[in-house]
């Protein structure tokens, strides 16, 4: 039962990225990481978005999945790590056969360490 649970945890951990391999990977000329807000709320209630994200709502993501690039690796994002919506996206790239990660600590933890966000211009 112990062996069944650390696999179980082991396979949990490697669907998200940590924040500090997405900055590192910001810097680059030729990013690896596509970040993309899969938040469903209007731009006016977001107001702002992690520095550089596309937005693609999770409730449209499985209609825009033919203008993604099959070569880069999505690392998608919710308010919140606690939420689904951030894995129902997860769900959809990885079954549509794409590199894909959920961002381990969602935007609130991100604006909490003080990462690069950017306003969302209306």
């Amino acid at each position: 039962m112990k062996l069944e649970k650390i696999k179980l945890l082991e396979t949990l951990l490697s669907l998200y990225i940590n924040h500090t391999e997405i900055v590192d990977d910001m810097a680059k000329t030729d990013p690896t990481y596509v970040v993309l807000d899969v938040r469903n709320a209007p731009d006016f209630v977001k107001k702002d978005q992690i520095k550089g994200a596309v937005a693609i709502p999770a409730k449209i993501l499985a209609s825009k999945l033919d203008s993604l690039d099959k070569h880069k690796t999505y690392v998608v994002y919710d308010w919140t790590a606690g939420t689904t919506l951030g894995k129902e996206a997860l769900h959809i790239l990885l079954s549509a056969g794409f590199e894909a990660y959920e961002l381990s600590c969602a935007l609130e933890g991100w604006k909490g360490m003080n990462l690069p966000i950017e306003q969302i211009v209306q």
